[in-house]
């Protein structure tokens, strides 16, 4: 029988592979690992980036790198971001998601939400991992979001049995047996 890290990353690579297929918005573009402990996403929405000469710009691709520690779902998943992002809660290393992170959010909301960071729908100045970002949110916020395109795709979009009942939406596919 499979360990209770085994059962969750195959339902978590099950519902992500139903809720972004034929997405636009978000693609699965890499895995490694059967099931998959790590994981590459593009995006393609608009965010900010700082060019070489230091002026912030758009880009409208970027991709996330996903790892699933030997701790996972204990422990949060290790997210960074290999396209550059001026974001007050990414820095070079690391995505800050651990305010956020419970053992029982599904895989696919968590990398929904950082969509929704890229594109500045969603962002913390309180406590940054980049100071020159937060500051810049904070002076432009009538530019915000950078863009307003939903990120989510629609609901209908996941297989049946994860929509079945309201205690599988709600612990997004964790298997407790």
């Amino acid at each position: 029988m499979a360990s209770p890290r085994t059962r969750r990353l195959k339902i978590d690579h099950e519902l992500l592979r139903s809720r972004f297929t034929d997405w636009p918005v978000i693609q699965i573009t890499a895995t490694a690992g059967m099931p998959p402990e790590l994981y590459r996403f593009t995006y393609a929405l608009k965010g900010l980036f700082v060019n070489a000469t230091g002026e912030i710009l758009e880009r409208d691709s970027h991709v996330l790198e996903i790892n699933l520690s030997l701790d996972y779902p204990r422990r949060s998943p290790q997210c960074r971001m290999l396209t550059p992002v001026f974001h007050p809660n990414f820095d070079d290393a690391t995505v800050c998601i651990g305010d956020f992170w419970a053992a029982s959010e599904g895989l696919d909301d968590l990398v929904i939400r950082i969509g929704r960071m890229i594109a500045y729908q969603e962002y913390n100045t309180r406590s940054p991992l980049n100071g020159l970002a937060a500051r810049w949110a904070a002076e432009h916020v009538a530019m915000l979001p950078i863009d307003s395109r939903i990120v989510a795709p629609p609901h209908d979009q996941r297989e049946p049995e994860t929509t079945l009942d309201a205690t599988a939406v709600e612990v997004s596919g964790v298997d407790f047996n």
